[in-house]
């Protein structure tokens, strides 16, 4: 399913990208500038994030484990200034301390285990460096939407990349060893309401 999942990824989001992703995405890749000259972003899927690098960045990785979402990253012509890796978020081709910036968006719900992708990026990560998060998470505030994402989510995933609802994305973070800096929780709009809680903010390795 991973050609079609790839095919279809962009149209389906595209009325929640312009309702409030591509805003978030803005804000929070807005302060690398100052927090980073070595940044890898994991699960970049077909670029969203992309155009919003600085070009003053002194390298940009971008990976995924998808050959068929690779396809599509590499036919963007902003990307020419990046390296492009196909890579599983579990295990990082990279050396201890070599980021200063590690980005996920939308990638931790469907990565098959988030302890060993965490791990993997604090590894990666320099001590005080940035993990900038995005992702959508379990509505463990909203039970009866929570216990629609406990009957949906065995074919969910199978559907959808192998993307699971019920996450508790922000727990996984901090037993990863990350304090955050900044947390939001907020209802990602015009998208299915199985998939509408999300957190997003900064975190950081000791």
């Amino acid at each position: 399913m991973s050609w079609l999942f790839a095919t279809v990824y962009d149209p389906f989001m595209r009325r929640t990208e312009e309702a409030c992703l591509a805003e978030w995405r803005r804000d929070l890749l807005g302060a690398l500038p100052e927090r980073a000259g070595r940044v890898l972003e994991i699960g970049a899927g077909t670029g969203a994030n992309v155009a919003l690098y600085p070009r003053t960045l002194e390298r940009l990785v971008l990976t995924d484990a998808d050959e068929h979402m690779l396809v599509r990253l590499r036919r963007r012509p902003d990307t020419a200034h990046a390296e492009i890796v196909r890579a599983s978020a579990g295990a990082l081709p990279f050396e201890d301390a070599s980021f200063d910036a590690v980005v996920s968006t939308l990638v931790l719900c469907s990565v098959p285990d988030p302890m060993a992708a965490l791990g993997e990026i604090r590894r990666v990560l320099r001590p005080g460096g940035a993990l900038i998060f995005l992702e959508h998470v379990a509505a463990e505030d909203a039970p009866a939407r929570l216990r629609w994402q406990r009957r949906i989510e065995p074919l969910w995933s199978r559907l959808a990349g192998n993307c699971h609802l019920t996450r508790d994305t922000a727990s996984a973070i901090e037993r990863a060893g990350f304090t955050f800096e900044t947390l939001t929780r907020e209802s990602m709009r015009k998208s299915l309401p199985i998939v509408r809680p999300t957190i997003r903010g900064v975190a950081r390795k000791p």
